[in-house]
Parts: C-alpha cells; sequence; structure tokens
C-alpha cells in the first residue's frame, strides 16, 4: 500500500508572525498523526518572510515533542549551508530525543540565494563532487567511524535513514549510487520528475540502509468540500509562487477568489507547470488525481504539501485528503 505523509514550510501569514506559525505546526503534526499520516517532515529554507522553518532541527524537536507516534524529519537540510558533524550532532540529538522516529532528507541546493549561502558557511564551494562527499562524511559519523579522532556525540550510533533530495537528475543518480530512498521535490518542479524515478529504479545498488529501491514524491493537495472553495483556498500559496518568481517574496497572503483568473498568460502557464503534480477540489478530485498520479509513477510514497492562510481550512483539507488515500489504498487492496 502506499504510504501518506506531510511536508510542511511552517507558513507565516500575513499579520501573523513566527511564533504563532509554530504553534499551528505542532498542532498541525497532531493532527496529521491522528489521521494516520506516516511522517511530517519540514523543510529548510531561508530569508523567507513567509517560511518559518529555518532551524529545521530545532522545530523537529518541537513537534517531536508534541507528538508520540508519527515519524518527523527534514525534507530536507540543505547540506552544503552546513559541516556534516554539526548536522550529525543535531540528528543525533533528535534520535535521543524521540528514538525510531528520525529522518534526515538531504539536498544539495542552498534554500535561498548565495548572499544566505555565503552567510551560513562564508564560502562557496565549487567541486561539483563535495555534496556526495558531505553526505557520506554524515553517513560515517552516524556509523560511528572514529578515524578523524574523535565520534559524532549525539550522533555516533544514531539509526537515523538518510535520504536523497532532488528536483533533477542529480539526487537519483546520486541515490541510486549510495542504495539510498530518494524523495522528488514535484511538488514544486515536476517537470524531470518521470525520468528521474526510472534513472533512479535502473540504477539502484543496494546497501546497508536498503535493499531496494524506495521512492516519493511530493503532491500538493488543497481539499474542500466544494471545487470553488478549494480553488481560493489554492491562491495563497499561488500568489507565493508569483511572488518568489518575480523576486519579492514575503508572508503567506489571504486567499483571493478569481486570482488565476486576473492574472497574464504567462504567469498562468507558469503556475500551471508549477502545479502539475496537485488536486485542487472535493474528495472525489483528490482521489481521481492521487490515484492517477500514483499509477503513473508507481511511487512507494506520496508527501502531501498545501501551505494554507486559514489553519483550520488546511487541516479540514488534510483530512479529506486522508478519507482519498485511504479509499485508494482500499481499492489497491481489492486490486
Amino acid at each position: 500500500m502506499t504510504k501518506f505523509s506531510l511536508l510542511d514550510l511552517v507558513p507565516v501569514t500575513e499579520g501573523s508572525d513566527v511564533s504563532t506559525a509554530l504553534i499551528r505546526a505542532a498542532d498541525l503534526a497532531v493532527h496529521a498523526e491522528a489521521l494516520g499520516f506516516h511522517r511530517y517532515w519540514a523543510a529548510e529554507h531561508h530569508g523567507m518572510p513567509g517560511v518559518g522553518s529555518a532551524a529545521t532541527a530545532v522545530v523537529l524537536a518541537h513537534v517531536g515533542a508534541a507528538t508520540s507516534t508519527i515519524r518527523i524529519g527534514a525534507g530536507g537540510i540543505m547540506l552544503p549551508n552546513h559541516a556534516p558533524l554539526t548536522i550529525a550532532e543535531q540528528f543525533g540529538t533528535l534520535a535521543a530525543l524521540f528514538p525510531g522516529r528520525v529522518d534526515l532528507g538531504l539536498g544539495r541546493a542552498p534554500g535561498s540565494d548565495q548572499r544566505v549561502m555565503m552567510a551560513m558557511r562564508r564560502t562557496l564551494a565549487s567541486d561539483a563532487n563535495q555534496f556526495p562527499r558531505d553526505v557520506m562524511e554524515l553517513q560515517a559519523y552516524f556509523v560511528g567511524d572514529d578515524s578523524p579522532g574523535f565520534q559524532a556525540t549525539p550522533g555516533a550510533g544514531a539509526e537515523v535513514p538518510l535520504w536523497i533530495l532532488g528536483s533533477s537528475l542529480y539526487g537519483a543518480q546520486l541515490a541510486a549510487a549510495l542504495g539510498l530512498p530518494y524523495a522528488f521535490a514535484s511538488h514544486f518542479a515536476p517537470d524531470a520528475l518521470d525520468e528521474a524515478l526510472a534513472i533512479y529504479r535502473r540504477d539502484f545498488r543496494p546497501s546497508a540502509q536498503l535493499s531496494q529501491p524506495y521512492a516519493m514524491a511530493g503532491f500538493n493537495i488543497f481539499a474542500a468540500d466544494t471545487a470553488e472553495e478549494a480553488e481560493t483556498l489554492a491562491t495563497s500559496m499561488m500568489q507565493m509562487f508569483v511572488a518568489l518568481r518575480t523576486g519579492t517574496p514575503g508572508k503567506l497572503p489571504p486567499p483571493v477568489p478569481g486570482y488565476r483568473a486576473t492574472l497574464p498568460p504567462q504567469t498562468r502557464m507558469m503556475l500551471n507547470g508549477v502545479f502539475k503534480a496537485s488536486s485542487i477540489g472535493t474528495q472525489a478530485d483528490v482521489a481521481r488525481d492521487l490515484s492517477a498520479f500514483i499509477n503513473r509513477t508507481g511511487v512507494d510514497e506520496v508527501i502531501v504539501s498545501s501551505s494554507m492562510f486559514d489553519h483550520d481550512a488546511r487541516k479540514r483539507s488534510l483530512a479529506i485528503a486522508m478519507d482519498a488515500a485511504r479509499a485508494i489504498n482500499g481499492a489497491q487492496v481489492a486490486a
């Protein structure tokens, strides 16, 4: 059966603040846990007023303390921003606090622009092999390798599954070569999804962590009791994408009924491309679109993304999404 998880950017809404966003993040994770979602992942982004998950490990500690069974993890940590030892210590600490519940997804993008990357690590590595080396260094810290003359504490011996994230073919190739699970960011960059999955499955080499390929893909869901309401709820995230593409990122704005129709053709085309891996509508719409996505891609897991201005509407959307997911899994069992 397909597993379903939740990706949260910890949205900071207009008229609100990061404190409120973090309270809502924990509440959303508790809600997702009760609904039966498999994982709650937060993503590292920097310099973005509408995203409250920059200090990702701290956010996960907050969410982990509020929950009890759902897996928590990073989707992901942008490893070029950090020394691998720092991440081993952070996620080793999380694994000690929440044994058997912590995942670590790794990306090679900075999660912002080069100004932020410079501020994070002070240098910009130009070596294309640095990211794979950093991943393997991180693996060594978790295994307990003391060849540097010390062990990562916390970190050594921590059971923290590593994932490779990507929105291009590079991540698929690396995940396959290292024998790690692979998560594709199709919730905002869907174009290379099918080719990336094919490469990952074709070239996968079994590892100590994973014996066969395991793929996850992002999928946006904006669900409500009516299609019109769902379309309106989705406009907050649409506005965020437009602001990001025009270099004016801000807090998550309130929804605007009919927003898409007000946009020039080229902007509508951009949004249509971004939202290819999405469903906006009722439970029946979500079940149809989600089932088609799973059948096409064959992914083992879908991670749902859905930033909304109204917190209660977002929780309702997740409940509708999980009802659709259960129907899909029921149909898979019956088949």
